[in-house]
């Protein structure tokens, strides 16, 4: 991946990430940083996911916060969700 990429996000997403401590959004976007950067960093976790979230990937914020996305393209990435585990997976 690179900065040229297009990052969107989703209204639910933006909801998700306006109740989040001030702390976990700053570790989101040092996340999203790396991940532009090297999305394969094994910090990162980066996998994508089945069920009800199949085609969409997901990775790690913090040890429990999950951030998952949708891969439009090579340039084009849309931002579904942001939360812990257990908010997202049940």
């Amino acid at each position: 991946m690179n900065q040229n990429i297009k990052i969107e996000y989703t209204k639910k997403f933006r909801k998700q990430y306006s109740k989040l401590s001030p702390k976990i959004r700053e570790q989101f976007k040092k996340r999203q940083r790396l991940w532009l950067h090297d999305p394969y960093n094994p910090q990162l976790h980066l996998h994508m996911l089945t069920a009800e979230y199949a085609g969409l990937y997901s990775i790690n914020i913090t040890g429990d916060m999950r951030a998952l996305y949708e891969k439009i393209d090579d340039a084009y990435v849309i931002f579904g969700f942001i939360g812990t585990h257990s908010q997202l997976y049940g």
